[in-house]
């Protein structure tokens, strides 16, 4: 295959119109193409037998459809399986499949690496490498989905719902992000719904009023903090674009957003966001912002390099009763997959770092400034 050959995987729909027109094909040809990728997980040309051959034999030509080299894949005991796909020049990403009784969710990667250096999160610590593509972000759903399928002998849908959650800050890699989530949209190619798919970030203020614009998914908030002293060392980005930035971009997205609450996520960790003063202080923020939301409170999955630890189950749940005294919806997140270091905040992959994360966050502990007469856990 010529080094020009374009990767198909890569183009939503309308761009895969006019990629065919440009070949002198019309519309339902390009819809044929979208559907035999997609829905059938073909990636052969001379499979496709509705096409007309002389469009198959161009494509041969011009065109591929190359999903991602796989390089391991891990099951959990808990039925959660991890794959790890080499993305190139020492780069591999991971995507998670989790089952449940009622769905069936895929986390994927949006970048080799992460630049925003959550404090508690191993993705962070590797550091970045690059953005990954359209088509490299597209893959990693277009094996699961297809791979699932063969497994159970069957062409029925397997995965039903899309998290944005695995390596990499999706809003920082929005350009290839946005064609992406169009495909996993598109009823000629996975047909999810707007609710059943979510983009996850850190707080990217801007993006978050594009994709209020351009493509309005579920959204979910990586909060971690009550308060921008606590955030700030956490989440760094904190420091562009603090709380009330950030919560004003929520309130602003629920205008379009499919869901009428904002999904925020809470890392527990031990004698840092974990006491009764930060639940009532999240309670005063949630009800001073007017925003209405769901909080899934997400166990810590340690790491050596982070200098945290996991809280206590009794913290989480007195921390939960806080806020679900005051009719905040409230989840206690489920840990999945902790034994392939699949669960959040676990994915690593493998990252050719250009950042020196190593250095930048090697940082003193963080310290909790709490009241006089700290409320005991």
């Amino acid at each position: 295959m010529s080094g020009q050959a374009i990767n198909l995987l890569g183009l939503d729909l309308d761009a895969l119109v006019a990629y065919c027109e440009s070949l002198g094909e019309k519309r339902f040809r390009a819809v044929q193409l979208y559907r035999w990728i997609h829905q059938r997980g073909v990636a052969d040309f001379a499979l496709m037998s509705d096409l007309a051959k002389s469009l198959r034999d161009k494509l041969s030509v011009c065109a591929t459809v190359e999903g991602l080299k796989l390089l391991t894949e891990q099951r959990s005991a808990d039925g959660t399986i991890k794959w790890l796909f080499d993305v190139g020049n020492g780069d591999a990403v991971e995507a998670v499949f989790i089952p449940e009784d009622d769905r069936a969710t895929l986390c994927v990667s949006s970048q080799a690496g992460c630049a925003v250096g959550c404090r508690f999160c191993s993705t962070g610590h590797q550091g970045f490498s690059r953005n990954l593509t359209t088509a490299e972000i597209v893959a990693q759903l277009w094996f699961a989905e297809h791979q699932l399928r063969r497994e159970r002998g069957s062409s029925e849908r397997v995965i039903s719902n899309i998290v944005m959650m695995g390596m990499g800050e999706p809003l920082q890699n929005y350009a290839q992000l946005l064609p992406a989530l169009r495909t996993f949209l598109d009823d000629h190619a996975y047909g999810l719904s707007r609710r059943r798919v979510t983009v996850s970030t850190s707080g990217v203020v801007p993006m978050i009023e594009r994709l209020k614009a351009d493509c309005p998914v579920a959204l979910a908030v990586s909060l971690h903090a009550p308060t921008d002293a606590l955030r700030d060392p956490l989440v760094p980005l904190n420091r562009k674009y603090p709380l009330k930035e950030l919560l004003a971009a929520c309130r602003s997205y629920l205008e379009a957003a499919p869901r009428d609450f904002i999904t925020f996520e809470y890392c527990m960790l031990d004698g840092v966001n974990d006491g009764l003063q930060q639940a009532e202080e999240l309670v005063a923020l949630i009800r001073r912002e007017r925003l209405p939301c769901k909080l899934n409170l997400i166990p810590f999955n340690p790491f050596p390099q982070s200098g945290l630890t996991k809280s206590p189950r009794a913290a989480v749940l007195a921390f939960a009763q806080v806020l679900q005294d005051a009719g905040i919806v409230t989840t206690v997140r489920k840990t999945r997959g902790d034994d392939i270091d699949a669960a959040c905040g676990q994915l690593a992959g493998e990252v050719q770092d250009r950042t020196q994360a190593a250095r930048r966050m090697t940082r003193a502990p963080i310290t909790v400034h709490r009241k006089s007469t700290p409320t005991p856990h």
